[in-house]
């Protein structure tokens, strides 16, 4: 097929049995809502647009406790009102999928491109950031992404994204869609998490879920459960895409469809004969951090060129992977921009021409 991002998005659901979208309009993620609520009535699925995104997260929420395989879409400011939503799924376990096609900041500010939220949706919210956020670079990862985050959300039972941009909301490429069981991949039902079958301590444990606490030992007794399980689950899911050669003095380190970017100009310096590799994050949360120490601590002179189109999120993260490494840090940072692979070229041959 060739189509716009957010109708992949919509037709990912699909093929993932989601049940209901819960949404409210917001640019670039709009058309996920429109395409959704067509497609929807047509294979017995619902949508229902509410009056903010506070209330769509909380919605979604109340749907994946009684059993239905639930999604939302938002952007921005509306990925502000949803922390307090995923904050709470967080803290009693609920799976839910959310898809962020950020856009420019502050505020309102541009509508078109950013890389803006990572921040947000990775450790967003008054909990401790216990998310999986899978960032995509191209429409084919957008849908099986989506696929995975589905699987994943209901697996683990922590908040899941698809961290997108305006970009690919907007833009049309070619994408194959696939229905998971013809490609092998079994995917997870939903089951009601209240209301089950049985009888309450009689047939069945009750089913005890708590967002408030009496004490701080409490409270800390359960987030450290959650800590456990989080980092449990962390080798299972972590993902990243790498290409570094023994002689590579210079790797460059971008992540969504900055990382597409990167990863074509450094394939192409390769063919020029420079000495350049690439790592693109593909879950920015958990952070493939310890692939990235192996790397560095394999050449402690390489060279590291955060690329971004945000001012430093991706690079406080790397920083923080990396705290103790004596690697020396580069960076190409474009708040609210796109970055070319051009730009990123002309970058590391400026770069490499003053170490030269």
């Amino acid at each position: 097929m060739f189509m716009t991002g957010n109708e992949v998005i919509a037709w990912a659901a699909l093929a993932a049995d989601a049940d209901f979208m819960y949404g409210y309009p917001i640019t670039p993620q709009n058309e996920i809502m429109h395409y959704w609520s067509r497609l929807a009535p047509h294979f017995g699925r619902g949508f229902l647009q509410t009056e903010d995104e506070l209330s769509a997260g909380f919605t979604m929420l109340g749907g994946v406790l009684v059993g239905k395989k639930c999604f939302t879409a938002t952007a921005g400011p509306g990925n502000i009102l949803m922390q307090e939503p995923v904050a709470m799924a967080e803290m009693m376990r609920l799976p839910g999928v959310w898809v962020i096609q950020q856009r420019g900041g502050p505020s309102t500010a541009t509508v078109i491109y950013s890389q803006q939220e990572l921040r947000l949706t990775t450790t967003g919210g008054n909990g401790e950031g216990l998310r999986i956020v899978y960032s995509t670079s191209s429409h084919q990862e957008l849908f099986e992404y989506t696929l995975k985050a589905f699987n994943v959300a209901w697996k683990y039972r922590f908040p899941t994204f698809v961290l997108g941009d305006g970009y690919q909301a907007k833009m049309r490429e070619t994408v194959t869609l696939f229905r998971p069981e013809k490609r092998g991949w079994e995917m997870i039902p939903a089951e009601p998490i209240l209301r089950g079958p049985g009888v309450p301590c009689i047939e069945r444990d009750p089913v005890h879920l708590r967002n408030t606490f009496n004490i701080e030992e409490e409270l800390y007794e359960t987030l450290m459960k959650h800590v456990e399980d989080y980092e449990r689950l962390t080798p299972e899911v972590v993902e990243w895409e790498a290409k570094v050669r023994a002689d590579d003095t210079l790797l460059l380190v971008a992540h969504g469809i900055v990382g597409r970017a990167a990863k074509d100009a450094a394939e192409r310096l390769q063919r020029d004969g420079w000495p350049v590799g690439y790592f693109r994050p593909v879950t920015v949360r958990p952070f493939p951090g310890e692939a990235l120490r192996k790397i560095a601590a394999a050449n402690p002179e390489l060279r590291l060129l955060v690329v971004e189109s945000a001012y430093g999120q991706l690079l406080s993260i790397v920083k923080a992977e990396l705290y103790g490494y004596a690697n020396p840090l580069e960076t190409l940072l474009r708040p609210g921009v796109g970055v070319t692979t051009e730009e990123i070229e002309e970058t590391v041959r400026r770069l490499e021409k003053r170490e030269g």
